[in-house]
């Protein structure tokens, strides 16, 4: 059984991608990984699933006869009272007015149990100014959740200055397809202490397939690009630092840039990083408050990284 201090940390933590590249799924596909992934027994490590305003439809078309309320006529029938709703976060691939109409059609298709019973309740959307923060919250109806994707290549204390205090969230991108676009730890550290000094929550996603900072190829092609990537643990315990403790900068780097899976530790009481510990209650408040979600693309690989490494 995992620890406590490990639950605490990955507990609905995986937001599931598997739409968006490297993996690029099909529709049927995805929304079958996430209904199994959903009855399995890591279901509790399983987040919200990832859609474009632009395929909601689809969404709807593909997944709506897994959704709980309509599992009697798709096999699931043993599954139908004990399923939640989807949760559905939107990437705003759209203009914000139509992604929202399409959010608004969506969530009203699926109020029904007939038709499957799911719910956006979060939206996503590049930023790249304070000023496009300022003039488009309030355009975001209240039962939507709005995170702003923050450019990770300058400064932008400025841009989450804005979202203090507006209930909004900020969104990291910690990796891509491509080596060139892995931000520094120092560009993902700068923006988690500016987060946790302004007391803006976050989510990350991007290249967050693998609990530890380490060496992997960047796609699931043929003779990939490699280079190191972010490791989930890592982003996860240094936002725990930076809350907590009010960690430096310099403090998160050397958390972001840690390399040996043995320098972190779980236990029942607290999860640790070379003798420096946080509490499983604290850790538990933070993923609430604070370090909301990972976006991966992959489910299975972060999870059977995480019971390679003996952690569950």
């Amino acid at each position: 059984m995992p620890t406590e201090s490990l639950c605490a940390l990955v507990a609905g933590l995986f937001d599931y991608a598997g739409l968006f590249p490297p993996t690029g799924h099909g529709m049927q596909r995805a929304v079958e990984s996430y209904a199994r992934d959903r009855m399995g027994e890591d279901a509790w490590m399983l987040g919200r699933f990832v859609c474009a305003a632009s395929r909601l439809d689809a969404l709807s078309e593909h997944g709506a006869a897994l959704m709980p309320g309509t599992y009697a006529t798709s096999g699931y029938r043993e599954h139908a009272d004990t399923l939640e709703p989807w949760g559905v976060t939107v990437v705003a691939d759209l203009p914000l007015e139509h992604a929202l109409a399409r959010i608004a059609e969506f969530n009203e298709r699926h109020s029904r149990e007939d038709r499957g019973l799911a719910g956006a309740d979060a939206v996503e959307m590049k930023a790249e100014s304070a000023a496009f923060i300022d003039e488009t919250l309030d355009d975001v109806p209240g039962d939507i959740l709005p995170f702003y994707e923050l450019p990770i290549d300058r400064d932008c204390r400025g841009m989450v200055a804005a979202l203090s205090g507006s209930g909004a969230c900020a969104k990291v991108r910690c990796g891509g397809v491509t080596p060139d676009a892995i931000p520094a730890p120092e560009r993902i550290a700068a923006l988690l202490h500016a987060c946790a000094a302004g007391d803006v929550p976050f989510k990350a996603t991007a290249g967050l397939h693998h609990p530890v900072r380490a060496e992997q190829p960047l796609t699931y092609e043929p003779s990939p690009p490699r280079a190191v990537m972010h490791g989930f643990v890592n982003v996860l315990l240094a936002a725990v630092a930076a809350r907590e403790d009010r960690a430096s900068p310099d403090d998160l780097v050397a958390i972001l840039s840690e390399r040996d899976p043995s320098a972190f530790t779980f236990t029942d009481a607290a999860a640790a990083w070379r003798g420096r510990e946080w509490a499983a209650e604290s850790i538990t408040s933070i993923r609430a408050s604070f370090a909301l979600s990972i976006g991966s693309c992959s489910f299975e690989e972060p999870v059977g990284d995480l019971r390679g490494f003996g952690w569950l």
